[in-house]
């Protein structure tokens, strides 16, 4: 029943550098600390082997799996493992026929699921009877956040530790380790070790992996061996920035974008923006956000960076890359620059409540149309001001909202950009308003 994640093999007996190297006692774990440092609760379960149902959430190659086989080693558990994307209710079934035999034999069972986020309710639902009655001990594996991709029966029933990616010192301890087993034996200096470790962005397996490829590229050279700079080069052609389309690091990344935009941060923008294209991220995409955040976050403050946002829009659509790339950039640096008013989101979200919470208000009748006889007879635009005719092009006093929502004010201009002179001009024309003897409704 147990799978490994390294088990696609090439050749019979073939095992990665990383399937060898994988720890088997938390003294060779590396990273995460703040789990695993003495006193800390996960590592006092594991030494007094109190074993309870757990998910494991973090990025790719940080050690999810390992840490639930040490989990299940230090307590004498049988180990058991579920891939939620090769698994289905066949296979669940069997794994709790399993654990039920070795229950019957007096041992307890760590049940792993890796990537349990990708079963849906009722297969996540299909655990919790035998999480209750102790035929397993659930251990989950998920790369998205929890709260959103777990059932909360599931969640209830398990602790989450979140796991974080490893340091470069961390990586660097795991390549030193990984360049002592591999055979034939290579040499690499402590340069391009380095230079791997901040490849892999985190991610063990990721580092060991590229280690491999660059050993069966090493150079012959008078000492033996070696990987070389210019191995490396060819090994490490291609990006290998984390960047997950629909998940937590997705989200997490136009988060930052959009908050550097708000806090005025060209230079913090502009970096998140070049994460996510470097990542693969759709321009489009960003394209589209970034109108958003034009305004959401800008708006009257400056009317003219939504045009600008959309022009760049076009440009990715009629250019592409590079030069629709370069217009985005473009935007995103206009907007962080740009004089920053909330006035007109606030005020749109204002309004929407007010209309979800109230009834049907009427139009008053002078606002409304009188296309028919009937209409003008029922009083339809009766007393109706045409602004146009009246000093200064307004109608002081007039009244537009339904007479029980009169005087409602949504739009609050800010005190920055041209909302300034918005503020100004609403204030005066309020202010006639109430001086009016024409005031509709008192």
């Amino acid at each position: 029943m147990s799978t490994d994640l390294f088990s696609d093999a090439a050749e019979p007996g073939y095992q990665p550098l990383a399937a060898r190297l994988r720890p088997a006692t938390l003294g060779e774990f590396a990273g995460q600390g703040h789990l695993l440092e003495p006193g800390k609760p996960l590592r006092q379960a594991i030494e007094r082997q109190q074993l309870h149902s757990m998910i494991f959430w973090g990025p790719p190659g940080v050690g999810k799996t390992t840490l639930a086989r040490i989990v299940a080693a230090g307590a004498n558990a049988q180990f058991l493992q579920l891939s939620a994307v090769l698994s289905g209710v066949k296979e669940i079934r069997e794994a709790i026929a399993q654990a039920r035999q070795f229950r019957a034999a007096g041992r307890n069972t760590v049940l792993f699921v890796d990537e349990v986020h990708r079963f849906n309710k009722s297969q996540q639902d299909a655990f919790l009877p035998h999480v209750e009655d102790g035929t397993v001990i659930f251990v989950g594996a998920t790369t998205e956040n929890p709260s959103f991709e777990l059932n909360n029966a599931l969640l209830s029933r398990s602790r989450v530790y979140k796991l974080r990616s490893l340091e470069e010192e961390d990586l660097l301890a795991v390549l030193k380790r990984g360049l002592a087993a591999l055979e034939p034996a290579v040499s690499a200096s402590a340069a391009c070790l380095r230079q791997v470790a901040q490849q892999a962005d985190g991610d063990a397996r990721r580092a060991l992996n590229l280690l491999e490829l660059a050993a069966d590229l090493a150079e012959e050279g008078s000492a033996g061996r070696e990987i070389t700079a210019a191995t490396l080069a060819e090994v490490l052609q291609a990006s290998l920035r984390r960047f997950d389309k629909g998940g937590d690091l997705f989200y997490d990344q136009i988060s930052a974008l959009h908050k550097a935009v708000r806090g005025s941060s060209p230079d913090a923008a502009l970096y998140w923006l070049c994460r996510m294209l470097d990542g693969g991220c759709d321009p489009l995409y960003l394209a589209r956000r970034v109108v958003r955040m034009a305004s959401e976050d800008i708006g009257n403050a400056d009317p003219r960076a939504l045009g600008l946002c959309l022009d760049a829009w076009q440009v990715q659509e009629r250019l592409g890359s590079p030069e629709g790339e370069l217009a985005l950039a473009q935007a995103v640096v206009y907007l962080a620059c740009a004089p920053k008013s909330n006035a007109v989101y606030s005020a749109f979200n204002a309004a929407m409540a007010e209309v979800g919470a109230q009834g049907s208000e009427e139009v008053p009748l002078h606002l409304r149309n009188a296309p028919t006889a009937l209409m003008k007879a029922e009083g339809h635009g009766d007393d109706y001001r045409y602004a146009h005719d009246e000093e200064g092009g307004y109608a002081a006093g007039e009244n537009y909202f339904p007479e029980a929502l009169q005087d409602r004010r949504y739009y609050a201009p800010v005190d920055r950009g041209l909302e300034q002179k918005i503020r100004a001009k609403l204030d005066y024309l309020r202010q006639l308003d109430r001086d009016s003897p024409r005031r509709r409704y008192s």
